[in-house]
């Protein structure tokens, strides 16, 4: 039937129409900002940097590696290393950053900076912030906080950090073992020395009768 694509499509165009009026579904419009949709968990506006536990300062996951620094393609990102050294979360000695802003404004929510980091450090958070320029103590954020906005994606990071830790803790203790067992040989193994047999002696010959001695 000529014709039978469009009316199709007018009928489609027209039961949205009337569904938008009476669909929960479909009626999205809230008063903003009194009422707020909650973002669906791939949104991403700006990084922030995840920290374990309590403490921003010993439980940062940032290492001040730089990568992030150096793969930022508007470089909003401004880091400084730390002369010395402490524990992270999982107790190894780390640098860490002395300093680190990332400016707001010109960032643009490329996510270059979580991709490239192999220390799982830095996320993007899904509520925009109300500065331009952020320091290491403003966008220090808790992983429960990572949690709660990006719930899937945090827990398969965790998984990926728990593993990598007992890896690494499942090796070291292999080398301890390794190394006491060496330590413990038994004495038995090490070849002794054979004791060097004694000099050959030459018998004196007795003079003849009639001859003196020397």
């Amino acid at each position: 039937m000529l014709g039978e694509g469009i009316l199709k499509g007018l009928a489609e165009t027209a039961r949205n129409f009337a569904g938008s009026f009476v669909s929960a579904e479909r009626l999205t419009t809230v008063e903003y900002p009194e009422q707020r949709i909650a973002p669906i968990e791939a949104t991403r506006d700006f990084p922030f940097l995840v920290y374990d536990g309590t403490d921003p300062e010993a439980g940062l996951r940032c290492v001040a590696c730089q990568i992030c620094e150096k793969e930022c393609p508007p470089k909003c990102i401004y880091i400084v290393k730390s002369t010395d050294k402490k524990p992270d979360y999982v107790g190894k000695l780390q640098i860490y950053p002395a300093r680190f802003d990332i400016d707001i404004s010109v960032c643009m929510s490329c996510q270059i900076c979580v991709e490239v980091c192999p220390f799982e450090a830095i996320k993007m958070d899904t509520d925009r912030f109300g500065g331009l320029l952020y320091d290491k103590k403003e966008l220090s954020k808790s992983n429960e906080h990572y949690h709660a906005i990006h719930p899937t994606e945090a827990a398969e990071v965790d998984a990926r950090l728990a593993e990598e830790k007992a890896k690494g803790e499942a090796k070291a203790k292999a080398a301890a073992a390794a190394a006491l067992a060496k330590a413990a040989a038994p004495a038995a193994a090490t070849p002794v020395p054979k004791p060097a047999a004694p000099a050959a002696t030459v018998p004196a010959v007795k003079p003849a009768e009639g001859e003196s001695k020397p």
